[in-house]
């Protein structure tokens, strides 16, 4: 049975962690970030075992610059452009503007 200690002792190992490697991750990573670091991830991994990238460029058909290449330029945006933030303040006004034009059909 884990005692107090060991919990406050894995909480704080794994606290150094997010904190030293982008890609563990917290618990205010929205689905995105999430997607774009296992993206950006597999892409440094192609590209960092020659033999993977040698088999995707036989695969694709191209030589082992281009296909390295290429995934260094999917490396920048990986899943697309990031979506709006909302803000509790847009969110708000939105919700009053509703408010408003339904009390004004009236």
């Amino acid at each position: 049975m884990a005692t107090q200690s060991d919990r406050i002792n894995l909480a704080s190992q794994i606290e150094h962690l997010q904190a030293k490697y982008v890609g563990t991750g917290h618990s205010d990573l929205s689905k995105f970030e999430w997607a774009v670091n296992i993206h950006r991830d597999s892409y440094a991994s192609y590209i960092g075992h020659h033999n993977l990238l040698s088999y995707m460029a036989l695969v694709q058909n191209e030589s082992t610059g281009r296909v390295k290449y290429e995934f260094l330029q999917k490396m920048l945006l990986p899943c697309g452009v990031p979506p709006a933030q909302k803000d509790e303040e847009e969110d708000a006004a939105m919700a009053e503007a509703a408010d408003s034009e339904a009390g004004s059909d009236k």
